[in-house]
């Protein structure tokens, strides 16, 4: 009998153990998530149904409750500075601004990753892939420190490396008989001619010949670094490609002077500093009064900002399409957006198993092309995306939901081929043919970025150099002529003494 009891004593043990084991409590998990606003059709960035399946299913798969901490996309900068000064960061986060993961960095407010990378992530590591820039190097240690190893950011990858591009209203081109131009001179001649002759009977005091917002360096980037020399070599391109600004590139004034006479000559909306919002910009060329701009290189056909659709319904016959007129077009490199963990985290393998999750192909595919049937029909073997109309529960609030799909920008389906042709089905009711033809324009003779693996430490201007930067551009295009050079060597004076040359330094000494 006393045998017997023992037995059953062990017996309810070991279900004890069980059932508590069963029961363990999920770790919560904080992510960051873009903010992109309700505009168009959105849905709460950190509460809809693509989050609600993305907890569901990381509940299930990794005992994790996912919460989503949204960070406004245009407001990241400061969104994500404030919250890594309070420390209250989300456990991961992303980012595009390389230069602040390098100040956090330097801060010693980040997490080094390098220790954890084949236990915790290896499919992300077989994701990402080879490094393009460092053949039979992977992907994965593209920010490691040549010196220490030390990995504080991980890249995600582009699958489209195409930029951006110069676009023109081709109904105007066409009523005033003009040609598609073909170089920079005759599409001078064409803004000129729109401010003229207001072919779209807007009112010539309400047309805008040239589109441009409150980011000159990169809606005018086109047409000033088509003044750029040519035979800049990679290292000059790396030295002095600046916290992003290249205001030292040689040639680089002399294209800004050229903006300066445009601007002058009123063919640049007169007002663009104060252009800000980035709807409002996509509001006034979807209104019929813009000739032209240049944006990301599919901007008018994504389904998420509707230029050319809604432009369409506001001017029947209105369209923009893209042209190829400048030299020195950038090509974008591998690297995507930066993803990390603040070096306060908690939950720090968490953390990397919700990376790690990310970059199976069963969750990420879901996210990026949904339920058949719903978000997406199968066309030639690819999935198509649909568009869902505003407001339903499936709507997606960016383009195939990379907002979410951290580890990747684009739809991955495994071989280039097949990520062309999803591509190219991707822009709604935008035939395949018009979506091949920008992204060949945008990468026609489009340089590779210029990439060097270096370890920083003079990072802590990245800021005031980038708002000088900015300041300096707006304020030379916006001058008086004849003030120009005086405007332009000071600026360039106060910001080279603020920490410019010194960061031009550092670079030009760390390249070998």
């Amino acid at each position: 009998m006393k045998k017997l009891w023992l037995v059953l004593v062990v017996l309810m043990a070991a279900v004890t153990l069980v059932t508590t084991g069963c029961q363990k409590k999920p770790t919560q998990l904080t992510v960051e998530i873009f903010d992109r606003g309700t505009d168009g059709g959105r849905s709460l960035a950190y509460d809809n149904a693509w989050t609600n399946w993305i907890k569901a299913k990381v509940k299930a798969d990794l005992n994790i409750d996912v919460e989503f901490v949204p960070v406004g996309r245009w407001s990241e900068n400061t969104d994500i500075v404030n919250l890594m000064a309070s420390s209250s960061a989300p456990d991961v986060c992303y980012t595009y601004a390389g230069d602040m993961v390098a100040s956090f960095r330097d801060q010693g407010g980040i997490l080094d990753l390098a220790p954890f990378i084949d236990k915790q992530l290896p499919d992300l590591k077989k994701l990402l892939g080879e490094d393009p820039a460092f053949p039979g190097k992977d992907f994965i240690y593209r920010n490691a420190d040549p010196v220490t190893g030390k990995i504080f950011s991980i890249p995600s990858f582009r699958v489209a490396l195409a930029q951006r591009n110069v676009f023109i209203r081709k109904d105007w081109l066409d009523k005033l008989g003009l040609s598609v131009p073909k170089n920079i001179d005759q599409f001078y001649e064409a803004l000129v001619a729109f401010r003229d002759n207001d072919p779209g009977n807007v009112g010539k005091n309400r047309v805008v010949p040239y589109g441009q917002n409150s980011d000159a360096r990169w809606g005018l980037a086109n047409l000033i670094h088509h003044s750029i020399d040519q035979n800049i070599s990679d290292k000059d391109r790396w030295v002095y490609s600046v916290h992003e600004r290249y205001i030292m590139m040689p040639g680089y004034k002399e294209g800004v002077r050229r903006m300066n006479q445009w601007y002058n000559e009123r063919l640049i909306y007169q007002d663009f500093p104060l252009m800000t919002t980035a709807d409002d910009f996509y509001n006034q060329m979807k209104s019929g009064v813009v000739g032209a701009f240049c944006q990301n290189w599919d901007l008018p056909y994504r389904q998420d900002y509707k230029i050319n659709e809604e432009l369409r319904a506001n001017v029947p016959g209105a369209e923009f399409v893209p042209v190829d007129v400048t030299v020195n077009k950038d090509m974008m490199d591998k690297v995507g957006l930066q993803m990390f963990i603040p070096s306060f985290s908690k939950n720090h393998i968490a953390a990397l198993q919700y990376l790690n999750w990310l970059a199976k192909p069963e969750n990420y595919t879901y996210l990026q092309v949904g339920q058949e049937g719903v978000n997406h029909n199968i066309v030639n073997g690819v999935p198509n995306t649909i568009g869902r109309p505003a407001g339903d529960e499936w709507f997606m609030n960016s383009a195939n939901n990379i907002d979410y799909t951290m580890p990747m920008n684009g739809v991955e389906m495994g071989s280039t081929e097949l990520n062309a042709r999803v591509l190219a089905l991707s822009y709604g009711n935008t035939s395949p043919d018009v979506i091949v033809d920008a992204y060949t324009i945008s990468t026609n003779g489009a340089r590779a970025a210029a990439v060097y693996q270096a370890t920083t430490k003079v990072n802590q201007y990245a800021q005031t150099l980038q708002d000088k930067a900015d300041a300096l551009l707006a304020q030379a295009i916006r001058g008086n002529p004849r003030d120009f050079d005086r405007v332009w060597d000071d600026g360039i004076k106060d910001w080279l003494a603020s920490g410019g040359q010194e960061v031009i330094n550092e670079r030009a000494s760390l390249y070998k």
